[in-house]
């Protein structure tokens, strides 16, 4: 665990957005979803690196709805997103904070993505009923 540090600045979250994504990008499960709807990494760093200092710090720098992205992939995905794919994308993420950081910031972005987790998961699955018609 040497060499960890605490998450105190929007630099630390880039970094740590950086590194997660570049997991991401690599993973057979999810890596293929991010990289046929990404086509502009840059920009999809700063934004996810301006909801991530939001979650930890405060403020209103992050423009977005995560429920109506997410439901957009699942649709671009053939509605086959599941809890195994945010699965695959939570373990990850959790790699990437413990590779780097330690700290009560640390702990409270892993807490805060596995809240979103159900929540988002759910707005998926209602998503898709209502795209059935039920």
């Amino acid at each position: 665990m040497d060499g960890l540090k605490e998450i105190e600045s929007r630099d630390d979250v880039s970094a740590l957005v950086t590194d997660f994504y570049s997991k991401v990008r690599k993973d057979e499960i999810i890596g293929p979803i991010f990289n046929s709807i990404i086509e502009n990494w840059e920009a999809h760093l700063e934004k996810l690196t301006d909801f991530w200092t939001m979650q930890l710090f405060g403020g209103k720098i992050y423009v977005g709805n995560p429920i109506e992205v997410h439901q957009s992939v699942d649709s671009h995905s053939n509605n086959e997103l599941s809890a195994f794919h945010f699965g695959t994308w939570i373990n990850l993420w959790y790699e990437a904070i413990d590779a780097k950081f330690t700290g009560d910031n640390a702990a409270l972005l892993k807490h805060r993505a596995r809240k979103m987790q159900t929540p988002i998961m759910i707005a998926i699955y209602e998503g898709r009923k209502k795209n059935l018609n039920f």
